[in-house]
């Protein structure tokens, strides 16, 4: 580890924040050495206390999932944070009510979700990657950030468990292999609406998600170990936009087939 910072004192500490919206400063102001390898040291040991509590890892969920920042930020490939079995749930009907334990700093944004049957072998491309995968669906990631200002570097993002506080997921469409060279042009052309209130507030893409979530699905092959089983939640389609209580927040896909999300954060 190249941080003198402790891994066990600091998981507690995010994971603390995470929990409770606690602010924190960012390890990096702290230790100007801090770098992925300790972040990933951290969210490590975030997932021993957890288990610890009886949870268990459902997935991961990436973060910078825009190549054109890497250069800037240093980094080879996109990052990621394991996700839970009491922080994942599921809106099968396209509906869904969630009561956050609080709502500072938290942000909501639309992602596409993949659910794997199969290990994913590194370097494979979008094609392969998705003959692992035994459904697809719109998601709403809720994330918090416990540094101020929403100022924080890539390994911090990391050390906090990927700023990840819940991710909904819609319903799911099961893939078929047969139309997976259909299916990888309408990730990357797909466009998403996402409306608060009944009110328009932005319109993405699928080429926001690392130019394809099926793409995105592949580069974290590369960068770690995907189980059978496993949940991934591919990246942001929008920029993340500020929650309150008593918003309803709804999110529909043209091209996918896939059905609208909606939660109301109660």
């Amino acid at each position: 580890m190249t941080s003198d910072l402790d891994p066990a004192s600091l998981a507690a500490t995010m994971l603390s924040a995470l929990t409770t919206g606690t602010e924190i400063p960012c390890p990096s102001s702290q230790n100007p050495s801090f770098d992925l390898n300790a972040a990933y040291e951290i969210e490590q040991a975030i997932v021993g206390l957890r288990r610890q509590e009886g949870r268990k890892t459902t997935g991961l969920k990436v973060g910078y999932a825009n190549k054109a920042v890497w250069r800037v930020l240093k980094l080879e490939t996109l990052v990621w944070a394991h996700m839970y079995d009491d922080t994942v749930h599921y809106a099968p009907s396209g509906e869904a009510q969630l009561q956050l334990p609080f709502y500072h700093a938290i942000k909501i944004e639309p992602e596409i979700v993949f659910h794997l049957k199969h290990p994913i072998a590194p370097r494979l491309d979008a094609a392969a990657a998705l003959q692992a995968v035994d459904w697809l669906a719109l998601g709403f990631e809720l994330i918090h950030s416990p540094f101020p200002g929403w100022q924080f570097k890539p390994a911090d993002f990391v050390a906090a468990a990927g700023l990840h506080v819940g991710l909904v997921i819609g319903e799911p469409r099961p893939l078929d292999s047969t139309n997976i060279p259909q299916l990888i042009e309408q990730l990357a052309t797909c466009k998403v609406r996402v409306t608060r209130n009944g009110e328009f507030v932005e319109e993405g893409a699928g080429k926001n998600s690392l130019r394809s979530p099926a793409l995105c699905l592949a580069e974290l092959a590369s960068a770690t170990a995907l189980e059978p089983g496993y949940l991934v939640s591919t990246g942001s389609l929008t920029a993340g936009h500020l929650v309150s209580r008593n918003e309803t927040w709804s999110v529909e896909a043209d091209d996918l087939e896939l059905s609208a999300l909606t939660l109301q954060l109660t």
